[in-house]
């Protein structure tokens, strides 16, 4: 992308749930990767004030699979307050009683995953006089090449762990699926430019095994 230093990221793994918002209890995954989740793997390996992950394309490199899969979860979470008066009083019961809040849930999720991630960095107002797109491109590489993280990425769940390796973005790329595909609409992200975090969509669309982001500001993206 003229202008922007463009760095690309391989990501698989086993399984992948990018839940379906409107899927209020059942975990039903979208088709691929959303770019929200393609930034979040991003961060989880460079992440910095002075920058902004934002996703052109993904190129998807397996066959889109399925499997339906019933899963125990918990109803309930630890009130955040009464964690605060246990640290004040310096202790309290915190215990949450699984039998007491366990459910099963059914869950469509996709299976044996291969993408590409098309990206490039934003500066942001806290970057420095120092700060430079192809700076973080450089560090981005190195800690990819290396493995290095902050904390795992995950495909969508976070008991779906995402494998990764840098792809030089200048050199041949690996093949994405020859397939067309209208995948409706997608989640691209949330925003948070009010008071209340809102979710902003656009219709993805599937040519030959990839899928054009548009722009945050683009009129494809609805709230």
């Amino acid at each position: 992308m003229i202008g922007h230093q463009t760095v690309c990221l391989r990501v698989w793994g086993d399984n992948a749930c990018f839940t379906r918002p409107e899927m209020k209890v059942e975990r039903v995954s979208y088709d691929v990767i959303t770019p929200s989740a393609a930034r979040g793997i991003l961060e989880a390996i460079l992440w910095k004030p002075a920058i902004r992950w934002v996703v052109t394309r993904i190129d998807v490199l397996n066959p889109i699979r399925w499997e339906s899969v019933r899963r125990n979860e918990v109803s309930a979470v630890i009130p955040a307050a009464s964690v605060r008066a246990a640290m004040n009083k310096g202790g309290g019961n915190l215990g949450l009683y699984v039998e007491d809040v366990r459910q099963q849930r059914a869950g469509l999720l996709l299976r044996q995953v291969d993408y590409l991630i098309h990206a490039y960095f934003e500066m942001t107002d806290q970057a420095g006089a120092e700060d430079n797109a192809t700076k973080f491109a450089e560090m981005f590489r190195r800690r990819a090449e290396k493995g290095q993280c902050f904390n795992q990425p995950y495909l969508g769940c976070r008991e779906f762990s995402a494998a990764f390796a840098y792809i030089d973005p200048t050199g041949e790329l690996p093949p994405s699926i020859a397939e067309h595909r209208d995948l409706g609409w997608m989640l691209y992200d949330m925003d948070h430019s009010g008071s209340e975090p809102m979710p902003r969509f656009f219709r993805a669309q599937m040519v030959n095994g990839s899928i054009n982001v548009p722009a945050w500001d683009s009129t494809e993206v609805m709230g």
